[in-house]
């Protein structure tokens, strides 16, 4: 992995993030460059002074667009909302939630990307998902030109991304450029659901794929024996999850396995492995709602697909670095060995010579897209003949 700052993986994680997800390297390099030597502090230390480096440089950025905006230049406008738009995701994750520059950083987030599809992407809209007696914020990206059916894929969050993260990888663009539409929710406990609803994650995540599902039904524009499912890092938990319970799905995806994650989380009590963000079990504690640590070590233990994935009866992927630092390799061989009842059933590891080897391949993230895409291509045609 690129790592700019030499020894801080988890804003090294942030940079390269950034740089796979639409970000130019001048505008990186600029936001990074004052915070240099901070970054030898630790991850946990200056992530306020990481964000106001990083919005300084996504305010010019913003008012550039502006500019554009107001000069008639809509397409050059737009580029740049979203480019500002991917900086400020960066941003936002390394923040405390306790910050008070959180959740007025992630409003102003939201106000940045609407004005990027409004100017370049009128194919993506913000939609709701009745979920529980309120909804599941959550964009859409419709493939479908004329109105008739597409397949769609649901896409999911894993502990720290948020809908804005999975939109600006460009990977529904890309799944949307192939005929299938792509609805980019924000589960509880992440993105939106979590910072503006206060709605926590939960280990049935089955409840909120029956949400999902309901509501493609509920659009003509949607195939409704199309409909799968992707998630990312703990979304490779959730996802097989749903899969094993939520019988009208079409596939499932795991984006990065996470066979196990409440065994990985008392292995980070000891030290091992990487954290995903600074702050970290303060940021977990808000995400599953939990108000101590002992507690939800305990709880922790049922976020595993042991006795689960056996239940999956669609196609199922499963795609991991050999090389995460995150999550172990091993979780990968755990879901795939169990998965016996999946009519179709792939897993594919990515290596350092290729690029796509850590956590859910932030590291060459088009090259582990692509290959998604087309096993999504490939399994939706199978499914047809």
């Amino acid at each position: 992995m690129f790592e700019y700052f030499p020894g801080n993986y988890i804003w090294s994680f942030g940079v390269t993030a950034a740089l796979n997800s639409g970000g130019a390297i001048d505008e990186v390099d600029r936001a990074c460059r004052p915070i240099r030597d901070l970054a030898q502090q630790g991850s946990d230390v200056g992530t306020e002074q990481f964000m106001a480096s990083w919005r300084k440089v996504a305010d010019q950025v913003e008012q550039q667009a502006s500019e554009a905006e107001k000069s008639g230049h809509p397409r050059t406008a737009g580029q740049k909302y979203l480019r500002a738009g991917g900086y400020l995701c960066q941003a936002e994750r390394m923040l405390s939630n306790s910050s008070p520059l959180r959740i007025p950083t992630y409003r102003h987030l939201l106000e940045v990307m609407a004005k990027a599809f409004e100017l370049i992407d009128p194919a993506t809209t913000r939609v709701q998902v009745p979920f529980e007696g309120t909804t599941l914020p959550a964009y859409f990206t419709n493939a479908s030109t004329d109105g008739s059916p597409a397949p769609t894929v649901i896409m999911w969050n894993g502990l720290d991304s948020t809908k804005e993260h999975m939109y600006t990888s460009g990977w529904p663009a890309e799944m949307a450029a192939r005929g299938i539409s792509v609805l980019q929710v924000d589960c509880p406990g992440s993105g939106e659901a979590l910072r503006l609803q206060g709605l926590t994650a939960r280990v049935e995540t089955e409840d909120w794929a029956a949400a999902c599902v309901d509501y493609l039904l509920s659009r003509e524009d949607v195939r409704h024996d199309r409909i799968g499912l992707a998630g990312w890092s703990l979304g490779g938990y959730y996802v097989p999850r749903a899969a094993a319970f939520e019988k009208r799905l079409a596939f499932a995806v795991a984006w990065g396995a996470n066979h196990n994650w409440g065994e990985v989380q008392k292995k980070r009590l000891e030290r091992e492995g990487e954290n995903p963000v600074p702050h970290y079990w303060e940021h977990v504690l808000w995400v599953w709602g939990e108000t101590d640590l002992a507690t939800f070590i305990t709880n922790a233990e049922r976020i595993n697909l042991n006795g689960v994935v056996d239940k999956i009866t669609c196609p199922f992927l499963i795609t991991h670095g050999t090389n995460d630092r995150q999550i172990n390799v091993k979780y990968a061989h755990q879901s795939y060995d169990q998965a016996v009842n999946a009519p179709k059933r792939d897993l594919r590891l990515f290596t350092p010579e290729e690029g796509g080897t850590e956590h859910i391949g932030l590291d060459h993230l088009p090259h582990v897209g692509a290959y998604t895409a087309d096993w999504i291509e490939d399994t939706l045609k199978e499914l047809d003949a």
